[in-house]
């Protein structure tokens, strides 16, 4: 079985834990952090000062240059938390056998001629038009936190700096620095953080994405810090009439610059716990035939949630599906999971599609690495796939991405790279140049240091260049 590279694996564990001060333990934002960091506008940013929340990276980006034209406006994340295993899904081989196929040797035609997927993704593949497929992406990592340190970050840990997520400097130059006004914070993850690394990087806690808890299958989402279970809608109306009796501070300090500030705060606040703020997580708003088309279970109400906040304008939402470690029973597994995979997913697109909003959002399908092609058959794995960061597969649909299309290829096996080695930070960079972001501009940093957002090859980083070819 693939192992991890554990120096690198120690070099991130110190560097998250160093990085990550701002992180804190939980990773998640309170009600009081999610409104005020979710108001970055000019008044936002002026009250998060007044009460002490801006974080150290709150000064001007000081990069213009960084922000182009660009198709896209949002980014739907769709991140197998674990590993989806490339020869199941994307990139099929029935005639390695089945020391590599094991019992899915029937891989399924798209209605883009030349293409199969796997055989259990049937609705994906009526869809293909509308993504592409890149075969070849590869890092060379088996440990789950620097394969996800490296896919979201582009960069490999050890120099002792934590560097942000795609969806912190999405927030940043599409967010914060872009006069983002809306009330739901820019970054949000359904439910919950991975825990991998510190997401914001030296970015800072304005840019930390806000996990929203709960589970958007239940009959009511119970969003951290908007929904609290048991407690009605009318309950958290009289609590705040009761407070506002019980204060009496707004008469003895009225006019005070921060108790105003500290007013309006609790008002943003309010106005998302009950306003029309918070019904963009209120999925009862849809009709229960797209809820059914989407799936009654977890993944697939994320999705249909996911929607509905990039619909409202959020810049980035990521969805972490847990579930694709599968060192032991894979394919029972697979015939679980892919299914409600394919459902969502199928459905995700075609939404977007039908309400004119694939063109601006680009929706990214990846885990940290792929699964061993050759299967574990003996114990304890009984049938089970591993880590495997040589070769794996990622998906691309919208936003200024090409549909129809397969990016590069691995071998007969899929054991190597046969043509085409796609990067991470090739990948990401070319998600910033259609969201108008300049891969080759520079982030700001807390202690004035000079970063790109993607690193240059002068660094030694390995990089094959940005997918112009599906752009």
């Amino acid at each position: 079985m693939a192992g991890p590279d554990m120096t690198a694996e120690r070099d991130l564990t110190c560097q998250r834990a160093g990085a990550g001060r701002d992180a804190g333990g939980a990773g998640r934002l309170s009600r009081r952090e999610v409104v005020c960091r979710g108001l970055w506008g000019a008044t936002g940013l002026l009250m998060a000062n007044r009460l002490g929340l801006a974080g150290p990276a709150s000064q001007p980006a000081g990069a213009g240059a960084t922000r182009r034209k660009g198709k896209a406006k949002a980014v739907i994340q769709i991140w197998m938390w674990g590993g989806p295993a490339h020869l199941d899904t994307f990139d099929p081989k029935p005639d390695a056998g089945n020391d590599y196929c094991g019992p899915l040797t029937k891989p399924i035609a798209t209605n883009v001629d030349g293409i199969m997927i796997g055989e259990l993704l049937p609705l994906l593949a009526k869809q293909a038009d509308k993504y592409s497929i890149i075969r070849s992406m590869t890092h060379g990592q088996n440990g789950h936190e620097t394969a996800a340190y490296l896919v979201q970050t582009g960069r490999s840990p050890g120099d002792g700096m934590v560097y942000p997520s795609v969806g912190a400097v999405v927030s940043l130059f599409k967010g914060h620095e872009a006069g983002y006004q809306g009330l739901i914070p820019p970054y949000i993850v359904l439910t919950e953080l991975q825990g991998r690394f510190s997401e914001c990087g030296f970015l800072g806690s304005r840019c930390k994405p806000f996990a929203t808890g709960g589970d958007p299958a239940q009959s009511r989402f119970a969003v951290e810090g908007v929904v609290a279970q048991g407690i009605s809608d009318q309950r958290q109306r009289d609590r705040r009439d009761l407070l506002h009796k019980l204060n009496t501070l707004e008469h003895v300090m009225a006019g005070d610059a921060q108790l105003l500030a500290s007013e309006q705060c609790e008002k943003q606040a309010y106005d998302l716990i009950l306003g029309d703020a918070g019904k963009v997580f209120d999925l009862s708003q849809e009709k229960d035939e797209l809820r059914e088309r989407y799936g009654r279970n977890t993944f697939g109400q994320s999705c249909l949630a996911a929607r509905r906040l990039v619909e409202r304008g959020v810049p980035y939402v990521t969805i972490n599906s847990k579930g694709w470690d599968t060192h032991k029973q894979h394919f029972q597994t697979m015939r679980r999971r892919l299914p409600e995979m394919d459902k969502a997913m199928a459905t995700l697109l075609q939404d977007l599609s039908e309400r004119g909003l694939l063109d601006t959002t680009i929706v990214w399908w990846s885990g940290e690495f792929g699964r061993t092609p050759k299967v574990q058959w003996e114990p304890p794995w009984n049938g089970g796939r591993g880590h495997f960061g040589a070769v794996f597969s990622a998906v691309v649909a919208g936003g200024g991405f090409k549909g129809g299309q397969v990016v590069g290829a691995s071998d007969g096996k899929g054991e190597k790279v046969a043509t085409r080695p796609v990067y991470p930070c090739d990948l990401i960079g070319s998600l910033y140049e259609l969201l108008g972001i300049d891969p080759d501009g520079t982030l700001p940093h807390p202690e004035g240091k000079t970063v790109r957002i993607t690193p240059s090859a002068a660094e030694g980083v390995s990089m094959g260049g940005r997918l112009k070819e599906i752009m």
